[in-house]
């Protein structure tokens, strides 16, 4: 068994539990260490600094390779919002793969979808009257660094807000920016038998 703990990142805080270099200007980023009082776990793949919602952290090393590793194509669901009015032509592009700097990426399950009831970010995503925003649901089963930021910027629609909603199965459902919830995971042996 393993300890599993769902976690709803608030914008702005590192994806780790110390920071060594600090901000631009010298200060102290907020980490996992303000938020997680558990020890000896360790996050399950990444969310940028500017980015919010669920991240996993595990205290089993199989658990967290089987969650973070690309090999393993765990679907990760985004909701993004961007700039502009987002057409059908760069949802289909999005779905079909987007070439980047560092190859295509893998189709994506991709949709418009409706604002969602989200807690208000500090400080607020930019708000200029001239151009509107459009929300955009995301799953995709790899992990290219800043990917998703990416995929809707290289289709004329950067990212002005992202929240990761769901790993896998698991999701940000009941879960405040800060919050998280423990929850115990059942593990598979993976080991292969030595018998014929």
């Amino acid at each position: 068994m393993a300890t599993l703990i769902l976690f709803n990142k608030p914008f702005r805080v590192m994806c780790q539990f110390t920071d060594e270099k600090g901000g631009t200007d010298g200060s102290r980023r907020a980490t996992l260490a303000d938020w997680i009082t558990t020890s000896c776990v360790y996050p399950a793949g990444r969310l940028d600094f500017e980015s919010e919602g669920l991240l996993l952290l595990t205290d089993n090393g199989p658990l967290q390779h089987r969650i973070a590793s690309p090999r393993n194509k765990m679907p990760k669901t985004y909701w993004v919002q961007v700039e502009g009015e987002i057409s059908d032509k760069a949802l289909q592009q999005l779905r079909k793969g987007v070439e980047l700097k560092d190859g295509k990426t893998r189709p994506a399950e991709v949709a418009a979808m409706e604002p969602p009831d989200l807690w208000p970010r500090n400080p607020p995503v930019r708000h200029r009257e001239s151009i509107p925003t459009s929300w955009v649901r995301i799953t995709i089963t790899e992990g290219k660094n800043r990917q998703v930021r990416r995929m809707t910027a290289a289709v004329g629609f950067p990212t002005l807000r992202l929240v990761r909603y769901g790993i896998g199965d698991w999701t940000l459902d009941g879960l405040a920016p800060g919050e998280s919830r423990t929850i115990t995971v059942h593990v598979p042996n993976t080991r292969r038998s030595s018998r014929p």
